[in-house]
């Protein structure tokens, strides 16, 4: 669902390529929040997927891309990430009914982004 709601495209960097997608929760799974629903998923890029469940980057309630800061302290890097920052998301599904829950990403930001 969550695929095809953001039309085989990633939500942050627009990469067609199916292969390098995943669908990823914004609030865990595992977690009691957590859940299938599409407005808890976002499509990602493996790259960006992995760094989103670390904290490392989020999506605001206003869908514009947050990237932590951690990145460069950590790795001294993040060049190709750090350009996304404050964009809005470039892929967002036409029905409201399928776009991320604005209280999921408050959840998100709020209890894994590493600002």
């Amino acid at each position: 669902m969550v695929t095809d709601a953001y039309k085989r495209r990633c939500a942050i960097t627009g990469e067609s390529t199916l292969l390098a997608l995943e669908a990823a929760h914004i609030v865990p799974y595992s977690d009691e929040q957590g859940s299938h629903d599409v407005r808890n998923g976002l499509l990602l890029r493996a790259d960006f997927h992995r760094l989103f469940d670390a904290g490392l980057v989020g999506v605001n309630q206003d869908l514009r891309i947050k990237v932590s800061p951690k990145i460069r302290e950590t790795w001294f890097n993040g060049k190709a990430y750090y350009r996304l920052n404050d964009q809005p998301l470039t892929v967002v599904p036409d029905l409201v009914a399928n776009r991320p829950d604005p209280d999921r990403l408050k959840w998100h930001f709020e209890n894994r982004f590493q600002a």
